[in-house]
Order: C-alpha cells, then sequence, then structure tokens
C-alpha cells in the first residue's frame, strides 16, 4: 500500500474534525437543557423559600413580644 496524499491527509482530518465537531454540538446542546431545567428548579425553591420566609414571619408577627421582666416578677 502506498502512503496516503496529502491531499487525503487533510481530507481524513477534516472529517475528523467534523464528527469531532457534531459531537461537541450534541454535548452542549445536552447541557444547554440541564441549565435550562436546573435554571427553572433554582427559581421554583427561590419561589417557595420566598413562601416560606413571608409565612414564618407572619407566624412571628403574630406572637406576643415578651416583656421585660422586673425584679418583683421573679419574687410572685
Amino acid at each position: 500500500m502506498s502512503a496516503a496524499s496529502p491531499i487525503d491527509q487533510i481530507a481524513e482530518r477534516v472529517e475528523r474534525l467534523l464528527v469531532r465537531h457534531e459531537e461537541v454540538q450534541r454535548t452542549n446542546a445536552l447541557l444547554q437543557e440541564q441549565v435550562e431545567v436546573l435554571t427553572r428548579e433554582r427559581d421554583a425553591l427561590k419561589s417557595r423559600l420566598a413562601a416560606a420566609r413571608a409565612r414564618l414571619d407572619a407566624v412571628l408577627e403574630k406572637l406576643p413580644l415578651d416583656e421585660p421582666s422586673s425584679p418583683n416578677d421573679a419574687q410572685a
């Protein structure tokens, strides 16, 4: 077998680069989908956290304030 011509070598390299490029594009698309899913999940968790904080603040507002105890209260 004779050695491949420079044109054939270049063509082979170009083909490998094209295959690799397609793989990278697929990987990038999958990663982009994951980013979108995680972004939606993060936003939902932030929303739930804000709602929980609001409920907690409402409960805390309903609690009576502690009055400072006087020395006479301790003796009673």
